[in-house]
């Protein structure tokens, strides 16, 4: 029993490591020379960030943000 519950977790192991290893990449990545046209900077929502701390505001809540909400920018390369 032991040998046989040895065999199939090993073999469940093989299987799951050989699906992560197919995995085609994601298509929502550029490549070639359209990444290399772009950057993407990361910047605080603070259009969000301030509506929801006027809302609190009158709600009487106080609003300490751990994980702000970000939005992307794509700005094109000169």
């Amino acid at each position: 029993m032991n040998a046989l519950f040895r065999a199939v977790v090993l073999s469940s192991a093989a299987a799951g490591l050989a699906a992560c290893a197919t995995t085609p990449p994601l298509a929502s990545q550029a490549t070639g020379s359209a990444a290399e046209s772009r950057q993407v900077r990361v910047v605080n929502d603070d259009a969000y960030i301030a509506y929801v701390e006027r809302v609190a505001r009158r709600r009487g809540v106080i609003v300490q943000w751990v994980n702000p909400p970000t939005r992307r920018i794509v700005a094109e390369r000169q």
